[in-house]
């Protein structure tokens, strides 16, 4: 333990402790204990600004991985958490139920499309393509389909870091390749090229509609990240895509997932991405922004013709039941965040922000060093063409008063959705900045 003494010097000392401890101690995501990648204490958090413990203040820009959608020690999700806690702050799901969880689970059925009835509440974004997967196998189990035991899956997709969500994963680009080996073998096509607001022609579904052909009997269903293709590349796709992946699943009888816990409540100009195409999955995963950012939760949704088949066919039951199942204060934050969603002027929020990203970030696309810009909704992108260097880039943007974390090539940024202009100003400046001098 360590503590804070008075004096400047002693405080600067204690803090440094601080992070040595950490990084010989903890692991953080996709680290090592050996990194010489830099690491920032976090002092407080409020609004769109993170501060340091040295006293620093940071522009978040990237919503802290999607989730704070509203922004840090939001007053009413606060006052919503501290309302649960004098109730109950957790019991176990099996056998018992609670409000916060009952409604819940009926803003997502009123907020969804219709044909989604039940609701699965899981521990995190990973859990619930877990139980997708699993309740796609039990479906076609109990339809007399049993063959049907894998899953179609997109190159350059990301779903999560559990073994059945790793599977669903791109096996050769994507960030599992080292457990090749020990997942179950998937299928896989090419990524959509028809970029957003694109026409797909023919050809953009051959590979489809063939790989449904050749093993549509071994397909239980068609796992897809809506329009956007996250953690794999940040990738924005034709809607037309959705519309004949849909049809297609239709005729071959295989399910279709969709995957929205990256995109879902907002983040791409829509509440759900999918509804960009207007069409509806059989399966849906939400999770990252459910809660706002303040816990873990997420949720997986289906239609009645999937829980029908599993509740009726054998043995009877969904075989899942997390421990932290529907926890208590997780759904209260839920609750809270998508009636301050609701009730915000979301939309306009969203355009703004899109159209200021457009406006400042689109002349780097004539940059030597530039790939490509691209922007839908609250999320912009600018792909190098070399890998970035985390270790020097990210103290930069530090330097600037800014909170962006690139990986491979991408230096991307998804800020709240209650930024303001000046503080989008300030992220956007120094992406421009630090990315001239590269």
């Amino acid at each position: 333990m360590f503590v804070i003494h008075d004096s400047a010097q002693h405080i600067m000392q204690t803090i440094d402790d601080y992070l040595q401890f950490d990084r010989q101690h903890i692991w953080h995501p996709y680290s090592s204990l050996n990194s010489q990648l830099p690491i920032y204490a976090v002092e407080s958090a409020q609004g769109v600004n993170i501060r340091l413990r040295d006293g620093r203040e940071l522009i978040d820009g990237m919503a802290s991985w999607w989730s704070v959608i509203h922004g840090y020690k939001h007053p009413e999700i606060d006052q919503a958490l501290k309302h649960q806690i004098d109730q109950v702050s957790h019991v176990m799901f099996g056998g018992l139920t609670h409000q916060p969880a009952i409604d819940l689970a009926a803003k997502l059925i009123a907020i969804t499309h219709p044909s989604l009835q039940a609701v699965f509440f899981a521990d995190s974004g990973s859990v619930a393509v877990e139980v997708a997967l699993k309740m796609a196998i039990q479906y076609q189990a109990a339809i007399g389909q049993k063959q049907r035991q894998h899953f179609l899956s997109l190159r350059h997709a990301y779903h999560g870091d559990t073994f059945g969500a790793m599977s669903v994963c791109d096996p050769v680009n994507g960030m599992h390749s080292l457990f090749t080996q020990a997942l179950s073998q998937q299928f896989f096509i090419e990524q959509p090229q028809k970029r957003f607001h694109e026409v797909c022609e023919t050809e953009d579904f051959l590979a489809m509609q063939q790989m449904f052909e050749q093993h549509h009997k071994q397909i239980a269903g068609l796992i897809m990240e809506p329009i956007v293709q996250g953690a794999g590349g940040m990738w924005f796709y034709s809607a037309d895509y959705l519309k004949q992946a849909r049809e297609l699943c239709d005729h071959y009888g295989v399910l279709l997932i969709f995957d929205e816990i990256a995109t879902g409540f907002g983040r791409s100009g829509k509440l759900f991405a999918y509804e960009h195409a207007n069409i509806a999955a059989d399966i849906l995963c939400l999770g990252k922004a459910l809660t706002g950012g303040y816990m873990s939760l997420a949720a997986t949704l289906c239609n009645q013709q999937v829980h029908q088949a599993i509740d009726n066919g054998e043995p009877g039951v969904f075989m899942h039941g997390p421990t932290f199942m529907a926890n208590p204060l997780a759904c209260a934050a839920a609750n809270a965040s998508i009636e301050l969603l609701l009730k915000s002027a979301w939309q306009t929020n969203i355009q703004n922000i899109e159209q200021q990203l457009i406006q400042s970030l689109t002349p780097l696309s004539q940059l030597p060093s530039v790939a490509d810009v691209r922007v839908l909704g609250a999320i912009a992108v600018v792909e190098m063409k070399q890998v970035i260097n985390m270790q020097s880039i990210v103290p930069q943007f530090v330097q600037l008063g800014v909170w962006l974390r690139p990986f491979g090539k991408l230096i991307y940024i998804m800020p709240p959705y209650t930024i303001k202009q000046q503080e989008l100003e300030k992220l956007t400046s120094a992406m421009t900045q630090v990315i001239s001098n590269l």
